[in-house]
């Protein structure tokens, strides 16, 4: 049988679609989209559309949109450029429960005297706004923030965070890989500066991404070259994976009405037939502001990453770090305070475009029927 899967926040397939409309620029339209050859041009012309197609998905202008390599590389112009801005800003707010993206850049930024401040969120995955906005001052050159939790999936008052940091003349990253596909999103109305991608994350290929940036804000590139992606970075355009990311943002865009109440039932159903079959098991996260197809769940005592061992019929994730000869629990559950023993319980099944009921059905029955075993096996539990 093949397995579910349910690791799509991990990376999700290319479409069919996208596969489609990247293949003739891996094929005869090899033009390099610099060049004034007819060949060139259309590759020029491709990048463009694309550039469109992402803008539309996101409420933004084409010329705010810049591809990248991935959300990594988006959120790490962001996060260096920011704080280079303006002399007299050297502090950076943001969260406890960040995307390592995030995190390694800001506690690099730290070692090189940048003052740093993670406001902590609560124990429902959810930060506070109005503590945010009180870390916020006249020093503050960027509030990052996650916008949907790529563990738990919570997401966070954008809005009111960025009002804040507007008042106080501060700039605003979110980093929108898990979100932008899965629910509707409008930068203006948000009111972010600058915005993070990853293809791989809706149905585009690996090692594609964009950073959207206001316009009227321009940030120090990363990397100097021939001045492509007028000179915010250079370098010849990846034009295959720029082309399948924007037919994913499309594809994704004529989806969101119909996929975002699909997945938030499907996850429901999931949910809670889990719940009736194992006492004891918690979803973390609020339960109401969160993306519709994340479910971070504890399997009341059993380690997650054993539990996976053993349910080969799931393809799924638990965050936990593992060493030869133990098991630490994911630092974004510690940080919302779940004990040591309960958060190695935890398992994340995030479904996607191409998970089915008969899938729900199965992964709910083969996990069940995993924890059971693990829970007659003393000597296989982890706490």
């Amino acid at each position: 049988m093949t397995p579910v899967y349910l690791d799509n926040n991990g990376t999700t397939p290319v479409d069919p679609a996208v596969l489609k409309a990247m293949l003739p620029f891996l094929q005869n339209e090899f033009g390099n989209p610099s060049s004034n050859t007819a060949l060139g041009q259309r590759a020029h012309d491709a990048i463009e559309t694309a550039r469109a197609q992402v803008a539309a998905l996101i409420g933004a202008e084409p010329n705010e949109i810049t591809f990248t390599s991935g959300g990594t590389e988006s959120s790490n112009v962001v996060i260096r450029g920011a704080v280079r801005l303006d002399r007299n800003r050297r502090a950076i707010v943001t969260t406890n429960i960040e995307h390592p993206a995030t995190e390694a850049c800001v506690a690099y930024l730290q070692t090189q005297g940048h003052q740093v401040t993670r406001v902590a969120s609560k124990a429902d995955g959810l930060v506070d706004a109005a503590a945010m906005a009180a870390a916020i001052d006249a020093n503050t050159a960027l509030v990052t923030v996650i916008h949907a939790q790529n563990e738990i999936g919570t997401l966070q008052p954008v809005a009111a965070i960025a009002a804040a940091a507007r008042k106080h003349g501060a700039l605003t990253h979110i980093d929108a890989a898990q979100s932008v596909g899965k629910i509707p999103i409008d930068v203006k109305a948000l009111g972010v500066d600058f915005l993070s991608i990853a293809g791989h994350k809706l149905y585009a290929p690996k090692g594609v991404g964009v950073l959207y940036a206001r316009r009227g804000v321009t940030l120090p590139p990363l990397l100097l070259g021939a001045g492509q992606e007028h000179g915010r970075r250079p370098g010849t355009e990846n034009v295959p994976y720029i082309v399948g990311l924007g037919e994913a943002c499309r594809v994704a865009g004529s989806m969101i009405a119909r996929e975002q109440p699909r997945l938030s039932a499907l996850a429901a159903t999931l949910l809670a037939t889990l719940k009736r079959d194992i006492p004891g098991l918690v979803l973390t996260g609020d339960a109401e502001q969160r993306l519709p197809n994340t479910l971070n769940v504890l399997f009341p005592g059993v380690s997650g990453r054993r539990l996976l061992e053993i349910c080969p019929q799931v393809l799924a994730s638990n965050g936990s770090a593992c060493h030869a000869d133990s098991e630490e629990p994911s630092t974004i559950l510690t940080a919302l305070g779940i004990p040591r023993d309960q958060a190695l319980g935890a398992v994340r099944l995030s479904l996607g475009r191409f998970t089915t009921a008969d899938d729900i059905t199965i992964a709910a029955s083969a996990l069940t029927t995993a924890w059971r075993l693990l829970s007659a096996a003393p000597m296989a539990k982890a706490v």
